[in-house]
């Protein structure tokens, strides 16, 4: 049997599909199983023990591209891509993404049985026309990683569990390992990260008050805070490192996402914005506190009994809006909100 998943993107949600996955691998042990997936998220699903092919879209450089001199390269790579992606004819496409540009993956691939939730999903784009075999819509109020094993269930599939199975190698953990020292961290000292990026300016916390923590939980615990994020996080963690009052250290752009995991699995505690990283931090079975403005935890926090959500009480909230004037939701939380949170997560209870 060939299963083809469909989930291209972000972080977050390739880590809430991971489940569904592992459960569709021990219901099919003797299936070859591919996982169609956008780059900035494919180092999730390569090297993944239940996956046995990555085709990867780089759909977002080839449109710039498209639209500069690199029209004729960008061309032929899509054509190449279309190709790898008719190449196999799967007995089951499954849409966990739900999206018109998944829609359209599930359209161009050759598969017998496409599924996916039926129309009455939020925000699914009509994607719904692309199947023919529809699950029934529901509701967008239950987490997003429960939805996807709802799907599967839907089909027969037993998926009672939640195992991620994260593809993190030992050369991972071993270059962790080396980038920490190098930083002044030797092994089995305690430190915990803080990821403060995000790509909506509605999920940020202030910069001061994330400096303010970061010195807290410094003297509070002696433990070592390391900041992580994307390359393009590094000039704004930086700026919060230059207001605290202790040393810092800033590995913004110098992890993989096997490597962040890595990190994650030896930290004390994570303590982050509503972004890819709280996911990856949670399923690498780090203790998480999570800063939630816009958003709703309840769809889209981190999964599971062991982690913290901080949220304010504003009425607002949650708005799902990537832009706001006043952004009260984020700026009404306070350091010893979050600081309570953390001293939770680090067995310090009030």
């Amino acid at each position: 049997m060939n299963i083809l998943i469909v989930k291209m993107s972000a972080i977050g949600d390739v880590i809430h599909t991971l489940p569904a996955l592992n459960a569709l691998r021990d219901h099919f042990p003797e299936a070859r199983i591919t996982w169609l997936v956008e780059e900035a998220a494919a180092d999730l699903v390569i090297g993944h023990p239940s996956v046995d092919n990555v085709i990867v879209s780089k759909r977002k450089r080839w449109i710039r591209s498209l639209f500069s001199s690199s029209f004729p390269s960008a061309l032929i790579k899509i054509l190449s891509f279309i190709r790898a992606l008719r190449e196999t004819e799967y007995d089951m496409i499954i849409d966990f993404q739900g999206l018109l540009k998944s829609g359209v993956m599930v359209m161009l691939a050759r598969g017998k049985k496409r599924i996916g939730f039926d129309k009455g999903m939020e925000h699914a784009e009509c994607s719904h026309l692309f199947y023919n075999h529809r699950i029934a819509p529901v509701s967008m109020e239950i987490h997003a990683l429960k939805r996807g094993l709802m799907m599967i269930q839907a089909l027969g599939v037993k998926a009672d569990k939640v195992e991620y199975r994260l593809p993190v190698t030992p050369g991972a953990r071993a270059a962790v390992h080396t980038l920490l020292k190098k930083n002044g961290i030797p092994a089995k000292e305690k430190f915990i990260c803080i990821n403060p990026q995000a790509t909506w300016e509605t999920k940020l916390w202030d910069n001061g008050k994330f400096a303010d923590l970061s010195d807290r939980i410094q003297e509070q615990y002696g433990a070592r805070i390391v900041f992580t994020g994307g390359p393009e996080d590094r000039p704004v963690i930086d700026t919060i490192i230059s207001m605290t009052n202790k040393t810092c250290v800033n590995l913004a752009g110098l992890t993989t996402l096997k490597m962040l995991a890595a990190l994650y699995e030896q930290a004390d505690v994570l303590v982050t914005t509503d972004t890819g990283p709280m996911h990856l931090g949670a399923a690498a079975g780090t203790r998480v506190v999570a800063i939630f403005g816009s958003t709703a935890p309840w769809r889209t926090g981190p999964y599971g009994s062991d982690h913290v959500v901080v949220r304010s009480a504003g009425r607002c909230s949650p708005c799902f809006n990537r832009e706001c004037e006043h952004r009260t939701c984020m700026h009404d939380i306070s350091v010893d909100q979050v600081m309570s949170a953390v001293n939770k997560q680090m067995g310090v209870m009030p």
